[in-house]
């Protein structure tokens, strides 16, 4: 998970997985920590492996809060969230979002990749055959 993030762009820098703040003595664990550097901001990520719930909007604005008043250096600029779900309903998030001021991003995941032999199969194919047709065009011009 942590490469699939990586891949949104070159600015994210992973800081830590089950991210531990503490509240209050009560320790709390963000599932996901980056730092986006052209952001100059902390990105705490939760994943849900079901359905998107208003919930989930409470949870990340305390973690946002959290790491804003304990970790966030003074020159980084506040926290932004993200919520990745399963799956989710447009209109649920956006009456969740309606009245909340953090800046938070509800998204949706899906595993679409193949397996990875699979994929080098196709490639081994692909570049064999790449191969092939380079040796019948050499053959070709002689």
């Amino acid at each position: 998970m942590k490469q699939f993030i990586l891949e949104f762009g070159k600015d994210f820098t992973f800081i830590g997985e089950e991210y531990r703040v503490q509240v209050g003595g009560q320790d709390f664990y963000i599932d996901l920590l980056f730092y986006n550097r052209a952001l100059s901001c902390l990105v705490p990520i939760e994943l849900k492996i079901g359905k998107f719930k208003p919930e989930h909007i409470g949870q990340i604005n305390f973690y946002l809060e959290a790491l804003d008043r304990d970790v966030k250096k003074p020159n980084e600029n506040p926290s932004v969230g993200v919520i990745l779900c399963a799956s989710k309903d447009d209109a649920v998030v956006e009456y969740a979002l309606s009245r909340s001021m953090s800046p938070t991003l509800v998204a949706d995941y899906r595993l679409c990749l193949p397996d990875k032999t699979l994929l080098q199969n196709k490639l081994r194919e692909l570049t064999e055959l790449a191969l092939e047709s380079g040796e019948r065009d050499e053959d070709d011009e002689e």
